[in-house]
């Protein structure tokens, strides 16, 4: 499914993020790499999202909006350690059952395959937006 032009707010703190998802105003929530980059603490990446803020996301129809050509411009360590909390968004989102958005996409194809890789189910990869900025 593409969208053409939808209304995307930056995440930022996890009290500004629950407040966004819970009034549902919003079509996505989007991550910034500055956030995906950040390493694993005790096993769990400091992410600004948790299952309760996705629960909300999903019920209010918000979709969780990742940027893809921002992704592709970092070095190794940082993209390895970016990848790795993809993974565990993506975890997140198939508990939940929210929706993915990914931005700046050139080819669904290699998109979908780069979900299937990274553990993304066949039903999330099937309801994933694909936007173009």
């Amino acid at each position: 499914m593409e969208i053409k032009s939808p209304k995307i707010q930056e995440s930022k703190s996890l009290e500004f993020n629950r407040k966004i998802l819970e009034k549902g105003k919003i079509q996505a929530l989007l991550i910034p790499t500055s956030q995906l980059i950040k390493p694993f603490k005790l096993k769990k990446p400091q992410l600004e999202l948790d299952s309760p803020a996705l629960r909300s996301a999903s019920k209010n129809k918000i979709s969780i909006a990742i940027d893809l050509n921002e992704i592709s411009q970092l070095g190794k360590k940082q993209k390895a350690i970016c990848l790795s909390n993809l993974i565990y968004i993506i975890k997140l989102c198939r508990k939940s059952n929210t929706n993915l958005a990914l931005i700046n996409t050139k080819d669904k194809k290699d998109v979908q395959a780069l979900l299937t890789s990274l553990g993304a189910s066949s039903q999330q990869i099937g309801k994933t937006i694909y936007l173009k900025a």
